[in-house]
């Protein structure tokens, strides 16, 4: 598929960083370097401000309704793993809310790896954020002009390294994902309440994570991570029209199972067919392979990562390590 191409980024003055209230943009930590302690470098529609000064407006539909979208992509000893897809797919999420984000898809690219470099990542997390823009408190999106582009380069852990050795629990949640006719799943939209009510689901159970069903009772994703299962050479996840999420991690596993003589399948899942797996393990950019041990209550397989599971892991870091869009030249 093509991708929508646009012109340079404007210059006009930012309406998010005028003098009237403001939202600061905070970031999780300060990067470190040899010579000490570094400011964070936070990219706001083409310039670079310290993260004291990165402010958003109040009156931003992104922030008063929840209207852009956004993307979470992984850094891997100096190269950003798998950017032209993220990428893409931002770009297809924009197109599915009729969002114009004001860069070509090569100048996103570019900002992006240049917002690493600036930072000194090597090995980090990038948050990339696109939203409508300022308007005023009603809904009519029409009055935002000028969405705006955000990217944030720093570090992330979503997990105990302890969940990654022995693996985690999960439960599943009573809240089902959306439905592809009211908000459709495959927008990385920055509404995420239904993920977060499912999270706080997760978490009042004791779990960090929480399989969730479509309307239909189907297995559909886990709160920000896809969901497979492993039974005898056979790779298992749900299909994209169950409500999982078109995840760049999923895909990687995917084509990586391929290659390896998996034969990989994706099928409509039951909460049988989790109990039932030999292995089960979950996906994503920032979680990465997390293993999981046990859904709600019933052991999976021997009950500790499995070795299949593990040669995945493996492959995904082996391929992380050596590919992706160098950030020092």
């Amino acid at each position: 598929m093509g991708q929508p191409s646009r012109g340079t980024a404007r210059t006009t003055p930012n309406p998010l960083l005028s003098t009237h209230s403001v939202l600061t943009v905070r970031a999780w930590r300060h990067q470190k370097c040899s010579s000490g302690t570094e400011k964070m470098k936070i990219y706001i529609d083409g310039k670079f401000y310290d993260e004291r000064n990165a402010k958003i407006s109040v009156f931003d539909h992104g922030l008063l309704y929840g209207d852009g979208i956004f993307e979470g992509i992984r850094a891997y000893n100096g190269r950003v793993f798998r950017l032209k897809e993220h990428i893409d797919r931002l770009f297809y999420s924009a197109k599915a809310i009729l969002l114009d984000i004001p860069l070509s898809h090569g100048e996103v690219m570019a900002a992006t790896v240049k917002t690493c470099r600036l930072n000194k990542i090597r090995d980090g997390y990038i948050r990339l954020v696109v939203t409508r823009g300022v308007g005023t408190l009603g809904l009519n999106p029409n009055r935002c002009k000028n969405p705006s582009v955000i990217i944030i380069a720093d570090k992330i852990q979503l997990y105990p390294p302890a969940l990654y050795e022995k693996g985690m629990e999960i439960v599943t949640v009573p809240t089902v994902r959306n439905l592809h006719s009211a908000l459709n799943p495959a927008i990385k939209s920055l509404n995420y309440l239904n993920n977060v009510l499912a999270k706080i689901e997760a978490s009042n159970a004791g779990c960090e994570e929480a399989v969730m069903l479509n309307a239909e009772g189907f297995v559909s994703e886990c709160t920000g991570d896809n969901i497979f299962i492993i039974k005898g050479n056979r790779l298992f996840t749900p299909p994209l029209s169950a409500g999982a999420l078109h995840g760049i991690t999923r895909q990687v596993v995917m084509e990586i199972a391929a290659d390896s003589g998996m034969q990989v399948c994706e099928p409509n899942l039951t909460r049988y067919d989790l109990f039932n797996a030999d292995e089960c393990f979950l996906t994503g950019t920032g979680a990465e392979l997390v293993p999981i041990v046990k859904i709600d209550g019933r052991v999976i397989g021997a009950g500790k990562p499995g070795p299949k599971t593990a040669r995945l892991v493996a492959q995904y870091h082996s391929l992380t390590k050596a590919s992706g869009e160098p950030i020092y030249e």
